[in-house]
């Protein structure tokens, strides 16, 4: 037979063939995680997080344990010590930018003076702006349907762009935190302008941001066309940036920043890891989520009176509806039991954004998933847990009022974290000391090596 009459080849039907193996040969009987005290998603039997560390920069407060026992408690978060509702509040006082101090403190430990400040935020403005050519050699290359993915490869690209990439020390690692934080905001919209020509088939605008701006003013700035926006608008998008700036070691992404940089690896590496933890639908994803979740429901309802949204609800944990996932995205937290305090605060802006707006059918519509998903989830499951709605109940919706695409939603979970991960991760190569390790039982059978030719057929 000829080369040219030799049937050509299906990789795809070969890839399906070879899966069929993997489902043949592995399986791990589930009853083995509790046979051998596995502590599942490094949680222990009452739900609470393994110990893997001590840090300064964050506490996240849920609960408390008393003889043995988990005890529900209202939520509290602290940077650096200091109540998170007394930052905002004070913010909010002083109608001023707030992100920006708070990305002082958490990198630093302490409250900046006006002049320190001033200091941070004139090299903030300094490198908001990519280096030249970043984004037409790296994001307008190769564009990316995924913001989250770009990222990630445009923060690891950064690296052959910076002339210490490789030096751990407390300086270098300082000074590309600040870089990082500065820059990220222009990634994120160059990547979504870009999105929107390859794959939205729109026009793409670029437009530098300006150095006397807040990183809130100028993200707004360089999203928008006409780069026009209010004081209202600049302010609450500052607001949730503060409130989505850090959470503590345990979370997905700031752990996984942590475990990377224990291995001494490049800054680059490590915060990259962080974005494509964070891209993930349980942890910065179900943002997005939510927001598909409520057009399930706006589709699922006549109206959205309680017995309607309680009866869709259901039908989304008993996988009836929505993605099938049986989750009511937004509401439940690893930590939080009888309130999130960010939600609190987010519902507060929210609800001033949406009043006397077509925004505030929607924010009526979130409130009853906030009322009626406990009740839901303690029938459905049969179970006394507390549930509480989590931060991403309600940022979804000030991001459409701020006419931010969703899209954009975890992109702007990253670009508020990342100061968060920035401080872990210099706390991790400072203090941390060693590699983590953690170990994995092994439960497979020792078979022998058997030769090629004595397999047999596939």
């Amino acid at each position: 037979m000829s080369e040219t009459n030799v049937p050509k080849r299906d990789p795809y039907a070969d890839i399906h063939n070879i899966c069929e193996h993997y489902r043949e040969y592995n399986y791990i009987d589930p009853s083995a995680y509790e046979r051998y005290n596995v502590k599942r998603g490094l949680r222990n039997p009452d739900g609470t997080g393994v110990m893997a560390g001590v840090t300064n920069i964050c506490n996240v407060h849920g609960y408390y344990v008393q003889d043995g026992e988990r005890i529900p408690a209202p939520g509290k978060i602290y940077y650096r010590g200091i109540d998170l509702e007394d930052i905002v509040s004070n913010i909010i006082r002083e109608n001023r930018y707030g992100f920006e101090e708070v990305c002082y403190l958490l990198l630093f430990g302490q409250l900046p003076t006006a002049d320190q400040l001033a200091v941070f935020q004139s090299l903030l403005s300094e490198f908001s702006t990519l280096p030249t050519n970043f984004a037409e050699d790296v994001i307008m290359r190769t564009p990316s349907n995924n913001l989250m993915n770009m990222l990630g490869r445009s923060i690891l690209a950064l690296y052959s762009y910076d002339p210490n990439p490789e030096d751990n020390g407390v300086e270098n690692i300082v000074r590309q935190s600040i870089q990082l934080i500065a820059r990220m905001p222009a990634i994120m919209v160059a990547a979504y302008q870009v999105k929107r020509r390859a794959f939205d088939h729109k026009s793409m605008y670029f437009h530098q941001p300006k150095k006397e701006f807040s990183i809130a003013q100028n993200i707004l700035r360089t999203m928008r066309a006409d780069k026009q926006f209010t004081e209202e608008e600049a302010h609450m998008l500052d607001l949730c940036l503060v409130m989505h700036a850090e959470h503590g070691g345990g979370n997905n992404s700031t752990f996984t920043t942590r475990v990377v940089s224990s291995t001494l690896t490049d800054t680059y590496s490590a915060i990259s890891a962080g974005i494509g933890s964070l891209k993930g639908f349980r942890h910065g994803g179900a943002n997005y989520k939510v927001s598909e979740m409520l057009e399930y429901i706006k589709a699922g309802v006549s109206d959205y009176s309680d017995g309607e949204v309680e009866a869709f609800l259901r039908k989304l944990v008993r996988k009836e509806a929505g993605d099938k996932s049986g989750l009511i995205y937004g509401m439940g937290h690893a930590v939080y039991t009888l309130s999130d305090p960010r939600t609190g605060m987010l519902k507060k802006s929210a609800l001033k954004l949406a009043h006397g707006t077509e925004f505030e059918r929607e924010f009526a519509l979130l409130d009853a998933i906030e009322r009626l998903a406990p009740k839901v989830f303690a029938e459905e499951k049969n179970s006394d847990k507390p549930v509480c709605a989590n931060v991403d109940l309600y940022s979804g919706l000030i991001y459409r009022m701020l006419k931010i695409p969703m899209e954009l939603n975890t992109p702007m979970f990253a670009a508020a974290r990342l100061p968060g991960w920035c401080a872990h991760r210099l706390e991790e190569v400072v203090f941390g000391g060693r590699i983590m390790r953690p170990a994995y039982k092994p439960v497979m059978d020792s078979i022998p090596y058997v030769p090629i030719t004595e397999r047999g057929d596939a």
